[in-house]
C-alpha cells in the first residue's frame, strides 16, 4: 500500500538547514515517509544526509531544476495520498501535520491547505512567505491574513480558524497527489516564487477550494535561498507576478489589469532607482523583456490558450495597494472595516 502522506523537502546548498530542522520533523512526523530531493547541490548536503541522517530517503535530481520543475521532477517518482512540500528551513511543531491531513479529507473538494506560518527568528509574528493563509487583489497583487506588503502581524490566536483561501504558501503545503499531477504540478517556466500561487489559481479554475488551517503551526526563518534584498528575486517576483496574471484572468479582464500592471511595475522600478537600488530597477525592466519576448516567441505556446470567456477565482475586490499605501490599512482584519464585507475575498469573480 502506498503511504498516505510524503513529506518532500527539495534542497539545494541547504545542509545547515538540513541539519538545524531535520531532528524536529523525524521526532514530529513519525510512520510518515520523509524524502529530500537534492537539487544539484554544490555543498556536501547529499554526504550530511547519507552519514548524518540515515532514516531519510533521498533523491538525486541530475541538475538544478528550480523549485518548480525540481518538485515536478521529485514528484513523478513518488507514490502518495498527499503530497506534504516542506522548505529546508521550516521548524515544525509537535502535532503539526494531523490537523492539516483531517482538514483535507474532511471534504474531497479541498484539494490543498497549509497551517500557520510564523517567524522563525521572532516567534510571537507571522513569517512573510505565507503567513495565516494567501489572497490576491483584483490586480493579483499577493497578501496574507497576517501580512500585508512589508506589516507582519503578531500572532494572537485571531487566524487560528480554518478558512478557505487563494493560495497556499510553498514553504509549507499539502495538497493531494491526484490532483497535483492532474493538474500538471507546478509551471515550470516560473522556476522558483509564485508558482505556487499560480498553482492555486488553476486549482480555482477546475472547481476545488484551497484552506489555510488555523490549528497547525510550523516556524520558518525566510529567505534560506534567496535573499528578499537580492535582485535576482526581484526579478522572479516581477516577471512572475505578471506571468501568472495573463495566464490566468481572462481576456476580458486582462484587457485592463495588464496595462495597470506594467504601469505599476514601471513605478516601482522608479522608485528603485530613486533609492539607489539600480540593480532592482533594472531587475523589473529585465522582467518584462523577457515576459514579453517569451510571450511573443513563435516556439512557446501561448501561456493564455487555455482560457475560456468568465472564468471566476476568488480575488478580492479591490487594490490592495490603495488600501496599504493611501487608506494605511496595515492589517488583514481591517480589511472587513474598509471593504464592508470580508465575504467578497472568497466570492468575489475574476
Amino acid at each position: 500500500m502506498q503511504p498516505k502522506i510524503a513529506i518532500v523537502i527539495l534542497n539545494y546548498n541547504g545542509r545547515d538547514y538540513l541539519r538545524k530542522f531535520l531532528p524536529s520533523l523525524l521526532r514530529y512526523s513519525t510512520g510518515h515517509r520523509i524524502i529530500v530531493a537534492d537539487n544539484a547541490s554544490t555543498d556536501d548536503s547529499i554526504e550530511v544526509l547519507s552519514q548524518e541522517f540515515p532514516e531519510v530517503e533521498l533523491l538525486i535530481l541530475e541538475q538544478n531544476f528550480g523549485f518548480a520543475g525540481g518538485y515536478n521532477k521529485a514528484l513523478q517518482q513518488i507514490k502518495a495520498n498527499y503530497y506534504l512540500l516542506l522548505n529546508s528551513d521550516v521548524e515544525v511543531t509537535e502535532g503539526w501535520l494531523e490537523p492539516m491531513a483531517k482538514l483535507l479529507d474532511s471534504n474531497p473538494q479541498i484539494a490543498a491547505c497549509q497551517p500557520k506560518i510564523l517567524s522563525y527568528h521572532k516567534p510571537a509574528y507571522f513569517e512573510y512567505a505565507g503567513a495565516a493563509g494567501g489572497f490576491l487583489d483584483s490586480l493579483a497583487y499577493p497578501f496574507c491574513r497576517g501580512r500585508i506588503f512589508d506589516t507582519l502581524e503578531k500572532n494572537e490566536g485571531q487566524y487560528n480558524s480554518n478558512i478557505p483561501v487563494f493560495w497556499a504558501s510553498g514553504a509549507c503545503f499539502l495538497i493531494r497527489a491526484e490532483i497535483f499531477h492532474q493538474m500538471g504540478g507546478f509551471d515550470e517556466r516560473f522556476f522558483a516564487h509564485m508558482e505556487e500561487i499560480d498553482l492555486c489559481w488553476r486549482l480555482h479554475t477546475a472547481g476545488y477550494q484551497v484552506y489555510a488551517c488555523g490549528q497547525s503551526s510550523v516556524y520558518h526563518v525566510g529567505g534560506g535561498t534567496l535573499p528578499k534584498n537580492n535582485p535576482r528575486k526581484t526579478f522572479l517576483n516581477f516577471r512572475n507576478g505578471l506571468w501568472m496574471l495573463m495566464k490566468n484572468s481572462s481576456y476580458s479582464a486582462l484587457g485592463w489589469k495588464l496595462p495597470a500592471r506594467i504601469i505599476l511595475d514601471w513605478l516601482a522600478a522608479l522608485h528603485f532607482l530613486q533609492k539607489g537600488q539600480t540593480k532592482d530597477g533594472a531587475a523589473v525592466l529585465k522582467a518584462h523583456v523577457q515576459l514579453f519576448s517569451l510571450f511573443f516567441s513563435p516556439k512557446q505556446k501561448r501561456i493564455t490558450e487555455k482560457k475560456v470567456k468568465g472564468e471566476k477565482a476568488p480575488l478580492f475586490k479591490g487594490s490592495i495597494l490603495w488600501l496599504y499605501y493611501i487608506r494605511r490599512v496595515r492589517k488583514f482584519r481591517q480589511l472587513g472595516e474598509k471593504r464592508k464585507n470580508i465575504g467578497k475575498i472568497q466570492n468575489a469573480s475574476v
